[in-house]
C-alpha cells in the first residue's frame, strides 16, 4: 500500500541539491550526538502504479530514496528503515556514496548500488498514511517522513 504528496521540479532539485530542514551530520553510522544525518529519506512512493494485485513488479513500484548529502561515503551497515507498524528493513554491507541516492524496493531483485530489495512478497507502506523511519544502528532516529491519505508519492 501507499500514498503521495507531489513536488516541482524545481524543489525537487533544491532538495537534492543542499536541501531540506537539516545540516551536518556523518550520515548514518554517525555519532549519536549529531543534530543531522547526512542520509536522509528524499522520497518515498507508497502507491505504487496500477492496481494493488502483489505483483513483483506493483511491489517494486514501492521504494524509499534514500540520499547522501554529504560529498563523503556512509557506510550503511545496521542502518534500518522502518514503517509505523514495524516492518524492519536492515542494511547489511553496503556504502552508499557520497551525494548518490538509493532506492529501496519493496518486493525481490538484485541489489546493487543504486537499487536494494526488501524481498518481501506484500505491500510494506499504507497508501491512507504512514511514516518511513530511517534509523540509526543503535536504533536512534536519524530521520522520517509521513504522509496522508492523498497522492502516490511524498518528497520529504
Amino acid at each position: 500500500m501507499r500514498r503521495s504528496e507531489g513536488a516541482s521540479r524545481g524543489e525537487e532539485a533544491s532538495r537534492c541539491g543542499g536541501r531540506r530542514r537539516r545540516g551536518g551530520g556523518r550520515g548514518a553510522g554517525g555519532d549519536a550526538a549529531e543534530a543531522a544525518s547526512a542520509v536522509q529519506i528524499y522520497r518515498v512512493y507508497y502507491d505504487s502504479p496500477g492496481s494493488d494485485k502483489g505483483s513483483n513488479a506493483s511491489l517494486n513500484g514501492e521504494w524509499v530514496q534514500l540520499f547522501n548529502t554529504s560529498k563523503s561515503s556512509r557506510n550503511m551497515k545496521g542502518v534500518k528503515v522502518r514503517d509505523k507498524t514495524g516492518y524492519t528493513y536492515t542494511f547489511g554491507s553496503f556504502t552508499l556514496k557520497g551525494r548518490k541516492s538509493v532506492y529501496l524496493h519493496t518486493g525481490r531483485g538484485s541489489n546493487s548500488a543504486a537499487h536494494r530489495y526488501w524481498g518481501r512478497k506484500r505491500y510494506v507502506w499504507n497508501n491512507t498514511g504512514d511514516t518511513a523511519y530511517l534509523l540509526y544502528p543503535n536504533g536512534r532516529v536519524a530521520d522520517k517522513c509521513s504522509w496522508g491519505r492523498t497522492g502516490s508519492s511524498k518528497y520529504c
